[in-house]
């Protein structure tokens, strides 16, 4: 097993996995159109790459892609729990199927949360699928109590 840390040069392995975890993650057929995702994963990954906004890894077994793991950094306003404002996303987690419970995920969320505390994050979130959820909740993530999403937002035109 290989674990490589991914550059500018993987840009099309790691569009083609994001729309391999969004569909797995969303439950969405092969049919359905993803294209717009495509090419806006494309833009973001050729962005965030270059300047460290997005660090991800990808996984193989003697040169087929088994697994992903990837982290975002942004930038909100200094908090007292958060001084420093910066915060991680952990997304595009993803093992193949025939690769699960190996400890893959776990080794992959390790490196990604290690890149995080390099670069003095001390907030990192994540969302969970139900099959995911037991791994982060051993790593040490806990649900979040006091967030809150918009449901729906359109814009006025």
């Amino acid at each position: 097993m290989e674990i490589k840390r991914a550059t500018i040069e993987d840009i099309e392995e790691l569009v083609r996995t994001r729309i391999i975890v969004l569909r797995a993650a969303n439950k969405l057929s092969d049919d359905v159109d993803m294209s717009v995702v495509e090419q806006e994963s494309y833009v973001y990954y050729k962005r965030a790459l270059g300047t460290n906004e997005h660090i991800a890894y990808l996984v193989y077994d003697n040169g087929t892609f088994i697994g992903a793991g990837g982290v975002s950094f942004y930038q909100v306003m200094p908090t007292y729990h958060n001084p420093s404002g910066k915060k991680a996303y952990i997304m595009n987690m993803y093992t193949a199927p025939e690769y699960r419970r190996q400890g893959i995920a776990i080794h992959t969320l390790d490196l990604l949360v290690k890149d995080a505390k390099k670069q003095g994050v001390s907030q990192i979130a994540l969302e969970a699928t139900d099959m995911g959820r037991p791994l982060y909740e051993k790593y040490g993530f806990v649900k979040m109590e006091d967030e809150m999403v918009i449901k729906q937002y359109e814009k006025e035109l």
